[in-house]
């Protein structure tokens, strides 16, 4: 039996889709998350790039460093460096992902970080609605492979991934000794991630909750709600 559609017409009480909410004034909060621990890493120096970038357009930066975090599931979850990832992701209205490329993929480091992040504490949703940005760094020739992923974890994860992203081949070839990238068409795209970042942020965070609304959600709270009252009821 095809179940009835829901009342989606419109009606003069109904709330809007978008509400109009007014727009915050503070600086964005950008969390940069990279996915190496080696000394001269690249995927760091191009994270360090890009929070120039960003305080360039006024943004407020953190960057995440994983030294010291211990791998999923080996630590609970009071470990200090798992708190310190998920009290950032808390303040970040927006975040940036940066990986090598290793084996084809994006690298344990970063996926470590990923996976300490939950879907949800309590009622609050660490990276649902938040903006996210994905870059790559490679030693060989320019792959998508690391992004592509990082996108499907960033669906995952119910974040809004904007459509730019930034992928530096041979990154070794891109960076002086101190660290510092070249002038390149490879810094001129983190260039244009960045902004655009900025912009999705700015755009989305005052309608995150609007956004990431869902009716099947919606749906199933106001049926667990019912299911509780008729049982304390009878109780």
């Amino acid at each position: 039996m095809i179940p009835d559609l829901p009342d989606l017409s419109p009606a003069a009480d109904r709330k809007p889709l978008l509400p109009d909410v007014p727009r915050a004034p503070h600086p964005p909060r950008i969390l940069l998350l990279y996915g190496s621990l080696r000394e001269r890493s690249y995927s760091r120096f191009v994270t360090y790039e890009a929070e120039r970038i960003l305080r360039h357009f006024g943004c407020e930066t953190r960057i995440f460093h994983a030294d010291g975090l211990p791998l999923p599931d080996d630590a609970k979850a009071d470990h200090p460096k798992v708190q310190e990832l998920r009290e950032l992701c808390l303040w970040s209205e927006g975040q940036v992902w940066t990986s090598p490329e290793r084996h084809g993929a994006m690298t344990g480091v970063m996926k470590s970080q990923i996976d300490w992040i939950p879907l949800s504490m309590g009622a609050i949703r660490p990276t649902q609605g938040r903006t996210l940005a994905v870059m790559q760094v490679s030693g060989g020739s320019q792959s998508f492979n690391a992004v592509n992923q990082m996108r499907i974890l960033g669906r995952w994860m119910r974040m809004l991934t904007i459509p730019n992203q930034s992928s530096v081949a041979k990154a070794y070839e891109e960076f002086d000794e101190a660290g510092r990238m070249r002038p390149s068409s490879y810094y001129d795209r983190i260039v244009d991630v960045m902004e655009e970042l900025v912009k999705f942020t700015l755009l989305t965070r005052d309608l995150s909750g609007a956004l990431t609304d869902r009716y099947s959600e919606r749906k199933e709270s106001a049926e667990n709600l019912e299911a509780r009252v008729n049982l304390t009821a009878a109780v």
